[in-house]
């Protein structure tokens, strides 16, 4: 199930043929074991080691007045779930889109070993969402997300326990020292997560921990000046959490690039956030009604539609397709998000790309040439 990888084998060739020298007389008869030849050991070929996959967004300069690419930004809160990941793995190989999984911490902890977590006023080993399961569950995310990650796909952070303003202390509540503990915790189990879980002999995790450089906040619950600071502490460039108005380019807040979380005029739900759940709090107050499942596929799809034609028509901001690994109402959503990316990744004019690329995108841009993308009035 899982798509093939981009391997390098790094090869170290053996010695060339070399003219042999003088050999002494050998008296004739028998021989000890200690007179006969020695074999050759053969050179020993190195492991092939596993490349990433290029970005597909190309770093060139606009010139004043060129239209941007429409950038795409798909994005997959909690990203714990194997049949998730190599179903949308798959359908990204197929248009050469990347996406974004934003993980869960604890999901690399073990059931077993769920008191390595500790959430802010919170009791130990206690969370709102579930752990990783049994050992072979959590090695087998590990090796989603190389997988992932070798395929151009980026991690970032969904921090760790998911606590809400309905399991207060949420994330509303904490101070700079709960968010530093939330991501020192993150980065922890991220780093020891075989230690922690007695499975020195799993295959590792072999994303180095800076290449997590952004994330979302459960249930966008943040006070942003007391979050600010754990940001900068621990190397995070970016963040997509706070609501915004409307579909619009990115900006430097708090010290990174906020990707604000968008709405839009949606021809068949209205006015919403544009997010799974809220779309499905919309349509029928997030009721569990697996029979509707074709009728909210549609709506979300429509919804996406329109998202990319205000933008690409408009003011070409990157749009925001902010989803879950999720099984909601008869697994309503992720069809719909996989039905977005196999039409629209492969438009003219259209990357799908992460977070990180179309940061580096922007950042070869003339500073004139981005903020006039920057001045454009929102579109939704």
């Amino acid at each position: 199930m899982l798509a093939a990888l981009a391997l390098v084998a790094g090869c170290t060739g053996s010695p060339g043929p070399t003219e042999p020298g003088p050999t002494a007389e050998r008296p004739t008869g028998d021989t000890s074991p200690s007179e006969e030849p020695t074999p050759e050991k053969p050179t020993p070929t190195p492991t092939p080691t596993p490349t990433r996959a290029a970005s597909n967004v190309p770093l060139t300069k606009l010139a004043p007045g060129e239209n941007p690419p429409q950038f795409i930004i798909f994005s997959f809160d909690g990203a714990g779930w194997h049949d998730r990941w190599t179903e949308f793995r798959e359908a990204a190989a197929q248009v050469d889109a990347r996406f974004t999984g934003f993980l869960t911490g604890i999901y690399l902890l073990t059931d077993e070993h769920r008191d390595a977590y500790t959430g802010p006023g919170h009791a130990q080993g206690k969370a709102s969402v579930g752990f990783g399961g049994d050992a072979a569950t959590v090695t087998t995310l590990v090796g989603d997300l190389n997988a992932a990650y070798l395929e151009g796909h980026e991690i970032g952070t969904h921090y760790n326990g998911h606590f809400c303003a309905d399991n207060p202390p949420g994330g509303g509540d904490w101070t700079t020292a709960d968010w530093n503990s939330e991501l020192d915790q993150f980065f922890g189990f991220w780093n020891g997560w075989q230690e922690i879980n007695g499975l020195q002999d799993a295959p590792p995790l072999e994303i180095p921990a800076s290449e997590v450089t952004g994330g979302r906040t459960p249930c966008l619950e943040g006070n942003w000046d007391q979050i600010a600071p754990a940001w900068a502490a621990h190397g995070q460039t970016y963040d997509s959490s706070i609501p915004g108005s409307g579909i619009a380019w990115p900006k430097q807040e708090y010290g990174v690039w906020e990707f604000r979380m968008q709405t839009t005029s949606s021809p068949t739900l209205g006015n919403v956030m544009a997010m799974d759940y809220n779309f499905w709090y919309k349509f029928n107050k997030a009721q569990n009604q697996p029979e509707r499942a074709p009728e909210i596929r549609a709506a979300v799809l429509e919804t996406y539609r329109h998202m990319y034609d205000v933008a690409f028509n408009g003011n070409r901001a990157p749009v925001l397709v902010a989803n879950h690994f999720n099984q909601w109402s008869g697994n309503a959503f992720n069809p719909a998000a996989k039905d977005f990316m196999l039409e629209a990744c492969g438009k003219p004019e259209t990357i799908c790309a992460t977070y990180q690329d179309v940061i580096a995108w922007m950042n070869v841009q003339d500073p004139a040439v981005l903020a006039e993308l920057q001045a454009r009035p929102p579109v939704s």
